[in-house]
């Protein structure tokens, strides 16, 4: 089923309007899950090329469209939420709209790899949770360690 989503975002509605960049991301962003049976059945390279696929649809609706400017097609594994999540905008790969630090990446295969192999989507262990009343040099540097996010250039420049 994970498969079948990803080649649809190539087709859903696609907002590109560089002042608006809410709308842009309210319209374009993606947020795909799977089952326990999906996640041990695909393989990262089959996640992949669905998702390269997607992004050279996306390119080409773009260029029949006109729009001759920066672009970009995105994907990131939300570890908090589980899911793979994706998303096409008029901003350069250095320029995402993430609150928190990220690294553009042009491996899509670690960001797969992370969501498949994630047993307990949206779950975070007991053990893994901090008091927030003791903010700790250690849980800073985790807020701030960025995240991998696969991207790819699907504008006319």
């Amino acid at each position: 089923m994970l498969l079948t989503w990803i080649a649809e975002v190539a087709d859903e509605p696609l907002v590109l309007e560089p002042a608006d960049r809410r709308v842009e991301w309210e319209t374009n962003t993606w947020w795909l899950n799977a089952g326990d049976d999906d996640r041990q059945a695909l393989t990262v390279p089959e996640v992949v090329a669905a998702f390269e696929r997607t992004a050279e649809g996306i390119r080409l609706r773009i260029r029949e469209m006109g729009f001759a400017g920066v672009a970009t097609f995105y994907v990131w594994h939300d570890e908090q939420a589980g899911q793979l999540r994706c998303s096409t905008g008029t901003v350069a790969a250095d320029q995402l709209p993430f609150g928190g630090a990220y690294v553009p990446t042009g491996d899509l295969g670690q960001v797969v790899e992370g969501f498949l192999s994630d047993r307990e989507p949206g779950v975070v262990a007991w053990a893994d949770l901090e008091d927030v009343q003791e903010e700790s040099e250690a849980w800073r540097e985790q807020e701030a360690r960025p995240f991998p996010v696969w991207v790819r250039g699907v504008g006319g420049r």
